[in-house]
């Protein structure tokens, strides 16, 4: 299954560090090399503002949101309702499932949740 994601302090990086460990299976991709993605993909973003989807991502769907079966997103609790929510918001938009919200650059639990919930999605595909 491939990965794309979108990281802007690098939280999001060592998430996807950490899951291509685990699961050396998935390839990935960053968002920032312009792909064109022409494969089924799970995106995995940052949430920026308030609660807001970075532009970096908004560029990318526009190009590739046929392809786009699962999203997940990070961010931090201290922004309460807006945590994630850029996850929240491309799921709705594109109408796929948000798998995981994870804070910062995810726990070992978060990895493992993320990592089961794609082989899941990559098993039914």
């Amino acid at each position: 299954m491939l990965i794309a994601y979108d990281s802007l302090t690098g939280n999001v990086k060592r998430f996807i560090t950490k899951v291509s460990k685990d699961s050396p299976s998935l390839r990935v991709v960053d968002i920032k090399d312009n792909p064109i993605i022409n494969e089924k993909f799970v995106l995995v973003t940052y949430t920026i503002g308030f609660g807001n989807v970075p532009e970096t991502t908004e560029k990318f769907l526009n190009e590739n949101h046929k392809n786009l079966i699962a999203v997940a997103s990070s961010g931090n609790l201290v922004w309460g309702s807006n945590f994630g929510k850029s996850g929240d918001i491309i799921s709705k938009q594109y109408g796929v499932p948000l798998i995981i919200k994870f804070e910062l650059s995810g726990t070992t639990k978060d990895v493992e949740k993320f990592t089961q919930e794609v082989i899941g999605i990559d098993n039914n595909s």
